[in-house]
């Protein structure tokens, strides 16, 4: 029973990481598209192996954001200041999500690496899409802040790298699922199928604001 109780902290970790990385695959964009449509054409084998491309590169992305978080939440006021900022950036993503029109299948950035890279493997597609997309880099910045922020994760290297496991973990969960649903399952994903499930994972972000926010005003109704 001790045991369990001390390794808690590394548990909360790899289940955080396991849930956003799930999560912030689900919204669809150039990867779930890239493994719908070409998974479907050329089989699971295609598009389990876009998915692993792409979860290493958003694996070294996380990496890099939670490099700069260390030390920076040893004052209340630096650790209130991220909780709100959090709040903020959950609640704008889950509501860009959840009110989405159109699937945006490709960003200029994106375009361009891939101009110059050419990739020609199912691999390099993922990884690459993933690399020209620099909004991916400021959306693990902002998410390790979070994390560290709330407690959720220690910030140590032994916590964060438990922590970036479970976001590769929970990343690849969603794209094994999906290249299965197109591929073996033979499920056609339309347009509109496609956006139901972006607006489903802005629901989730808006409910993950929902719990921050509710957070950071008991903490601060305490302090007052």
């Amino acid at each position: 029973m001790m045991g369990i109780l001390e390794n808690f902290p590394l548990m909360q970790a790899f289940l955080t990481g396991i849930v956003s990385g799930f999560l912030v695959s689900v919204p669809v964009g150039p990867i779930n598209v890239t493994i719908i449509h070409e998974g479907a054409e050329r089989g699971f084998r295609w598009g389990i192996l876009i998915g692993a491309g792409s979860v290493l590169m958003e694996t070294i992305y996380c990496a890099i954001g939670f490099a700069g978080f260390t030390d920076l939440f040893i004052t209340p006021f630096a650790r209130a200041t991220f909780q709100l900022t959090s709040f903020c950036l959950m609640l704008y993503l889950g509501q860009r999500y959840l009110f989405a029109k159109e699937i945006k299948t490709t960003s200029k950035s994106a375009q361009k690496i891939e101009d110059k890279f050419h990739p020609h493997t199912a691999f390099m597609t993922g990884f690459v899409r993933v690399l020209g997309n620099p909004g991916v880099l400021l959306m693990w910045i902002a998410l390790s802040a979070t994390f560290i922020a709330h407690d959720w994760v220690d910030p140590n290297w032994k916590s964060k790298g438990i922590c970036i496991g479970g976001v590769a973990t929970g990343a690849f969960i969603w794209f094994f699922f999906l290249s299965y649903l197109v591929t073996v399952g033979h499920r056609h994903l339309s347009d509109r199928g496609m956006l139901w499930m972006t607006r489903g994972a802005g629901a989730g972000l808006v409910a993950a604001a929902l719990v921050i926010g509710f957070k950071l005003i008991v903490m601060l109704t305490k302090r007052g």
